[in-house]
């Protein structure tokens, strides 16, 4: 009677109005999974716009079909906001490791089969799942694969132990830092530690650079202090500075003697600053070259991909040596400037002298200023005697004039809105 679709497909599938215009695409499916009953499958979360997702009703969904989903074309533009009883098939499902009924032992779910009943009414009815062996040493291995009726599991409300997140990483191996960020703040603290303490160093320091400086916090004390002391170790040096500021003057420290010491020299620096001036707010890795470099060694500098678009788009010319704090400031050489000249050419015959440096004391109001009235994307950062200490870029300035609260939804589910999700 129904229509059966595995969720894995699901994710991803754009989604349609009536009329054929594409509105977004399914980035979640949202369920109810009861300790008895059957399991509901109440909705979708949608990503409609870049970083933004809202929540649509199965009673809006009129089909689901290769590679579409077509709903009303009436949307809820309210942020998806996911309550205490619900559960994201995709984010928190997947890799779940639950019981067989039978007593054959333990199985992961890899994929969920989620099915419509009724014309209004879709529930979740099969699992795809992959046995869990444990080898001598009490590693669990993956073993063959099966697909069983929910019922035919228990444990499936809850996770026992620390739930793997090999799937849900790999679907978003291909999101940007902040949208990867942006995921992880809509998910359950619990899922969340989960989800960030098996991505990679690199991937975790940009994701946390993304976050609310609490939720950021919160991760890295979850994490074992060695690993915390790695991932602090390629973040950004005022990024890692603004989250140890944030703890106990012990955990501060601790932290600081684990990590690199050139490192850690960087972050203790920007620490001495008040938070919300040029000093506080700088990173000490802006890209600092020589008047003797050439146009094709500045390109091939600005190519880096750890190297943020905002730092990239001017360089630092100073006066030997290059480490932070650095030979006497000279100015800066505009990315656009250096395209139009031949490679060959000396940075020092091209370089913008015009472009003043700011002191570390520097107020966020001063820089704002400044950014706005010559169309900067970062400003230098100099010591009394000209001496280059860093750049402030202009994300970093806008992160502090923002709320606090930018990235969370401002408005609260109403109570016709809920009874629309559960009830259709």
């Amino acid at each position: 009677m129904g229509t059966r679709v595995f969720v894995a497909r699901l994710a991803g599938t754009d989604v349609f109005d009536p009329i054929g215009d594409k509105v977004g695409r399914v980035h979640d499916v949202v369920s109810i999974l009861p300790i008895t009953g059957r399991a509901q499958v109440v909705g979708l979360v949608v990503e409609v716009s870049s970083r933004r997702r809202v929540f649509v009703p199965f009673s809006r969904v009129t089909a689901i079909e290769p590679g579409a989903v077509i709903t009303t074309g009436l949307l809820n533009m309210r942020r998806f906001n996911q309550r205490p009883v619900e559960t994201l098939i995709v984010s928190q499902l997947f890799d779940r490791v639950v019981t067989m009924r039978d007593g054959s032992g333990e199985v992961r779910i890899k994929d969920v089969a989620i099915e419509r009943v009724m014309p209004r009414e879709w529930r979740l009815t099969q699992l795809f799942v992959e046995r869990v062996r444990k080898s001598t040493l009490g590693i669990k291995r993956s073993g063959e694969t099966a697909v069983v009726g929910v019922n035919e599991v228990s444990s499936l409300v809850a996770q026992t132990g620390v739930q793997d997140a090999t799937s849900l990483i790999a679907a978003t191996e291909d999101l940007k830092p902040a949208d990867l960020a942006d995921l992880l703040n809509d998910l359950p603290s619990v899922r969340r530690q989960e989800v960030a303490a098996q991505l990679d160093d690199e991937r975790l320091a940009d994701v946390l650079e993304e976050l609310p400086e609490d939720d950021s916090v919160e991760i890295l004390t979850g994490l074992d202090v060695k690993r915390a002391a790695d991932v602090l170790d390629v973040m950004q040096p005022d990024d890692a500075a603004d989250l140890i500021a944030q703890m106990s003057p012990a955990a501060a420290a601790n932290l600081l003697a684990l990590m690199e010491p050139e490192e850690a020299a960087d972050v203790r620096r920007l620490m001495r600053y008040e938070e919300r001036t040029a000093g506080g707010l700088m990173t000490t890795e802006p890209v600092i070259l020589p008047p003797d470099a050439t146009v094709a060694q500045l390109l091939a500098s600005v190519r880096r991909e750890d190297i943020p678009p905002a730092l990239a788009a001017l360089v630092m010319i100073v006066r030997p040596p290059l480490e932070v704090p650095t030979g006497r400031y000279i100015g800066v050489v505009h990315i656009q400037k250096a395209l139009r000249e031949p490679p060959q050419t000396l940075l020092g015959t091209i370089v913008d002298t015009d472009v003043e440096a700011v002191a570390g004391d520097a107020s966020i109001g001063t820089l704002t200023r400044i950014l706005a009235t010559y169309n900067l994307t970062a400003l230098p950062v100099v010591d009394e005697d000209a001496h280059l200490l860093g750049a402030v870029s202009v994300d970093d300035v806008l992160d502090n004039l923002l709320p606090d609260d930018w990235r969370e939804q401002d408005d609260d589910v109403t109570d016709a809105e809920m009874e629309e999700r559960y009830d259709g």
